[in-house]
C-alpha cells in the first residue's frame, strides 16, 4: 500500500537520508587511525597486487574499490567469492593482498576466500560493519566502516553502510595516488579510451581558447574596461592583463573583483581606476606546445584550491591563447 506524500514530504524525507549517510561518514572519518596508515604503507609495498572481494552489495562497492585502484596506480582487481571457489582464486599470487569487504564480517562465502588465503599466507585488510565479527579476527588489518543506522526506512537495505565502504575505499584509492606520485599523464595513459583521456592526450593548442575568445585589456585601461571584457567571455571568469607590447603582466579574476568590493567597501568606486591596480601578478602559464595533462597538473596544483584557467603564452610572454578547465574536462564549446 503506497503511501500518499505530497512534494515537499518527498523532498524532506530525500535530505533525511542524505543526512543520514553524511553523518555515517562523519563518524567514519572520526574512526580514521593507525589502522587506516598501515594498511596504506603495506599497499604501497606490496609487490603484487590487491584483489578485492566481497557479496551481494559488499561485491558492488568491492568492484568499483578494485576499479578505482586499478585506474589510479594501484594494481587491483575484483574476484567474486563465489567464483573464486570454484577456480578463479588462482587470480590470486603469492605477492598480492586480499582486500574483504563485508558489513556482518560473517558472510560466509567471504570468509571462505579470506581462509583460503591465510592457508595460502597472504596478507589480508578487511573494511568491515562489526569490528569484532569473525572477519575482523581473520584480518590481518581491519578498517571500522560501521554505521549507527541504514538510511532505509526498514533499515534493511544496505545504505548508509555500503556508502561509509565506498568512501573508505575511495580513501585509500587517493592516498595511494598521492604517495605514488599519480600525476595527469598516468591517468590519460590508463584511459586511453575515454573521452578525458583522450583530451589529456592532446596539447594545449588543440584545446585552448583563441582570438576573440580570450578576454585581453592593456594595464592601463580601467577596471570597468576589464569588467566589460569579462562579459563578453562570461564562461571564463578571468581578463589577461598586458602592456603596450603585449607582454602578459597580470590577470584580473572574479576572486580579485570580490577583493575590491571588500576593500573599497562599493565596485563602483574603482571602476574608473586601471586595472593594474587589482590585477594578480605573476600568472600561471602555459606555451601551445605543451601537453594537456600538464595544463591539468598545473591547473589543480596552483593556489589553495587550484586554479579554473591558464594564460597561453609564446617565448615572449605574449598571450596567444587561454585554457579553461572546462576545455580540458570537455565541457566547453572547443570541439576535439
Amino acid at each position: 500500500m503506497e503511501t500518499e506524500l505530497d512534494d515537499q514530504a518527498l523532498l524532506a524525507r530525500g535530505r533525511e537520508i542524505l543526512d543520514i549517510e553524511a553523518a555515517a561518514l562523519a563518524r567514519v572519518r572520526e574512526r580514521l587511525g593507525q589502522p587506516f596508515v598501515t594498511l596504506v604503507r603495506v599497499i604501497l609495498a606490496l609487490r603484487g597486487k590487491v584483489v578485492v572481494t566481497g557479496v551481494g552489495k559488499s561485491g558492488h562497492v568491492g568492484q568499483k574499490i578494485a576499479a578505482t585502484l586499478a585506474s589510479t596506480g594501484t594494481p587491483a582487481v575484483f574476484l567474486h567469492p563465489v567464483e573464486g571457489m570454484h577456480g578463479d582464486l588462482g587470480v590470486v599470487q603469492s605477492d598480492d593482498l586480499v582486500m574483504a569487504l563485508s558489513n556482518s564480517g560473517e558472510t560466509e562465502e567471504v570468509l571462505n576466500i579470506v581462509a583460503a588465503a591465510k592457508a595460502r599466507k597472504l596478507p589480508v585488510a578487511a573494511l568491515i560493519g562489526r569490528p569484532g565479527s569473525t572477519l575482523a579476527t581473520l584480518a590481518d588489518w581491519s578498517l571500522d566502516a560501521s554505521v549507527d543506522r541504514e538510511a532505509c526506512p526498514l533499515g534493511l537495505a544496505p545504505t548508509a553502510s555500503t556508502t561509509a565502504t565506498l568512501a573508505l575505499g575511495d580513501a585509500i584509492a587517493m592516498v595511494l595516488e598521492e604517495a605514488r606520485g599519480f600525476t595527469a599523464d598516468d591517468f590519460a595513459a590508463f584511459h586511453p579510451g575515454g573521452s578525458l583521456g583522450q583530451r589529456l592526450a592532446l596539447h594545449v593548442r588543440d584545446l585552448m581558447r583563441t582570438g576573440d575568445r580570450v578576454p585581453v585589456v592593456t594595464r592601463e585601461r580601467t577596471l570597468r574596461d576589464a569588467i566589460d571584457e569579462m562579459t563578453v567571455n562570461e564562461s571564463v571568469g578571468v581578463v589577461l592583463v598586458t602592456d603596450r607590447e603585449g607582454v602578459l603582466q597580470g590577470v584580473l579574476t572574479d576572486g580579485d573583483l570580490r577583493r575590491v568590493m571588500h576593500s573599497v567597501g562599493a565596485l563602483d568606486q574603482a571602476l574608473d581606476d586601471p586595472v593594474h591596480r587589482f590585477m594578480s601578478q605573476n600568472p600561471k602559464t602555459i606555451e601551445a606546445d605543451a601537453p594537456a595533462s600538464e595544463a591539468l597538473q598545473i591547473m589543480e596544483t596552483s593556489g589553495r584550491g587550484g586554479i579554473t584557467s591558464l594564460a597561453v603564452v609564446d617565448a615572449r610572454s605574449r598571450p596567444v591563447g587561454l585554457l579553461h578547465l572546462h576545455d580540458i574536462l570537455g565541457r566547453g564549446t572547443t570541439r576535439v
